[in-house]
């Protein structure tokens, strides 16, 4: 246990992030921030993670310009004072301040917090609350600022974290108990685990080649689905951990249907279920999951892909072979994603080839001896696909002409550098928008706007969108040196957070 000490001072975060923000050396980062955690105390550490993550605890709580607009009008404070504390407390008033009437009370919290804020202070609480704060601190390098703080294996500390579904939480057990409470964080039925991820391979034979024996499955267009029953009660979750249980009935009665008392499986939900209005995008609601129908029109279908806990027992250390087989015992073929195990290239390439015919987006191979890394995204998984696709964020769009006018609709479309945590520009785009997307996406981006430049309005990197496209090319219009061949929109994606959006990396990989 370590030493109570008082409150940290928000100026020494707000040193922090800048310092992190000016290095691109993740090792400087990782030190910068294990010497601040090393000193915040044990009660503080998991909002002091939450800010420099660029996500307090309490979530989003409705703040905008409406109300951070008007800060900038505030007389800034001569000298620091603000502590972490202070902010924290802040941001659950906000949160506890709702409803018809609110916005003046709300203002008044506001201004009492920013009118205690130095001018650096203020503009690193301006990014924190309007969800816009990028210095470099990702949860990678947050992971290993944590393991060097705590003086625990970063591997413990990343297990943790996978497990636990809250680095912020992690933090603080390592911190306070070092090794032995990280430990006791296991697989808990009914709490989401972050999910395993894939990586891509060209083609089925290259999987093949480096993966060797392999289920080679279809790879569904819909949403990944996490779903927990513990008797009669259910929970389903989304890959970045948020519940929708309510909103997937239908899911709920085939788990609980199931001859388990407790599992944990991970799976997809797909089909053509419209909004009640009879349109809508892909992200207005968990019913409509995909372009394409393959079993029914208008219906909706889960199917499960993997197992991590039955009845008692944690799977995720053993190989995808025995799970597949725990799976095939507790999961109807029916509601299983159908699969053929091989490392026959030919054999593979048939059963893809007759994925697509039937409308999936392609395949995905899995080495038959891979454990499940939750979190990860690992090599043992591999997705092929014939349609070279990307999941880039919004940074902002260009108001439209002509028939779009009145709709925000030339994209700005940027990809995450692994090393800053940045987005970087690489493409523009205003293809394969109907008029229900643009009417959606005009809205969105409005709620999400931090300023503009002429006809552009700049948002809060937070919608994923992928991409369809036809490769990529040098160019030095772009910050990272390369663009986007005819690009279009294929559908957003409000399963997948801007921090699980594709790199330069990925994009740079589509050269010629």
């Amino acid at each position: 246990m370590r030493e109570e000490l008082s409150s940290v001072p928000l100026a020494d975060l707000v040193a922090t992030s800048a310092a992190v923000a000016s290095t691109g050396a993740r090792s400087a980062k990782v030190s910068t921030l294990a010497e601040l955690l090393a000193r915040v105390p044990p009660a503080e550490i998991a909002v002091v993670v939450g800010f420099l993550v660029g996500a307090p605890r309490q979530g989003r709580v409705g703040v905008g310009w409406a109300l951070l607009g008007p800060t900038n009008d505030l007389p800034p404070a001569a000298e620091p004072s603000l502590t972490a504390a202070d902010v924290d407390a802040g941001i659950d008033a906000l949160e506890r301040t709702t409803g018809s009437g609110s916005m003046a009370a709300r203002r008044r919290i506001v201004d009492d917090l920013f009118g205690k804020a130095t001018a650096i202070e203020a503009d690193f609480l301006r990014r924190l609350l309007i969800g816009d704060l990028r210095q470099g601190a990702l949860e990678g390098v947050m992971t290993d600022a944590i393991a060097k703080a705590a003086a625990v294996p970063v591997a413990v500390v990343r297990r943790a974290a996978m497990l636990a579904g809250d680095l912020c939480r992690v933090a603080a057990d390592a911190l306070d108990g070092g090794e032995e409470a990280l430990t006791a964080i296991g697989l808990e039925v009914l709490r989401p685990v972050l999910p395993m991820l894939a990586a891509t391979s060209p083609t089925v034979a290259e999987a093949l080649d480096a993966n060797g024996p392999s289920s080679v499955e279809w790879k569904l267009d819909g949403a990944r689905i996490q779903a927990h029953r513990q008797g009669d009660t259910v929970r389903l979750f989304t890959r970045n951990l948020n519940e929708v249980t309510e909103r997937l009935p239908a899911v709920v009665d085939v788990v609980r249907g199931m001859p388990v008392e407790a599992v944990i499986l991970d799976g997809e939900v797909y089909g053509t279920a419209v909004t009640e209005d009879g349109a809508g995008p892909f992200q207005e609601t968990m019913s409509r999951f995909s372009r394409h129908d393959p079993d029914g029109e208008g219906e909706l279908h889960v199917r499960f892909f993997d197992v991590m806990h039955v009845d008692g027992t944690d799977l995720i250390d053993e190989p995808l072979e025995q799970r597949l087989a725990v799976l095939a015992r507790s999961v109807a073929e029916a509601n299983r994603v159908p699969g053929i195990v091989t490392e026959d290239a030919a054999e593979a390439q048939a059963f893809a080839d007759d994925a697509i015919a039937r409308g999936h987006e392609g395949v995905m191979v899995k080495s038959l001896t891979s454990t499940y890394e939750a979190g990860r995204r690992g090599s043992a998984w591999r997705k092929v696909k014939p349609v070279k696709t990307l999941d880039l964020v919004v940074l902002g769009a260009e108001w439209g002409h002509g028939r779009r006018q009145g709709w925000l609709s030339n994209l700005h479309l940027g990809a995450r550098d692994p090393d800053t945590g940045e987005f970087v520009m690489v493409g523009k785009t205003f293809k394969g928008l109907t008029d229900v997307l643009l009417t959606w996406q005009t809205e969105q981006l409005l709620e999400r706007e931090t300023h503009r430049e002429g006809i552009a309005v700049f948002v809060r990197p937070e919608l994923v969108v992928e991409i369809a496209l036809d490769g990529a090319q040098r160019s030095p219009r772009y910050p990272g040196g390369v663009a986007l061949r005819f690009a279009r929109v294929k559908r957003y994606r409000d399963d997948k957070s801007p921090s699980e959006a594709d790199t330069l990396d990925a994009v740079r990989a589509l050269l010629p």
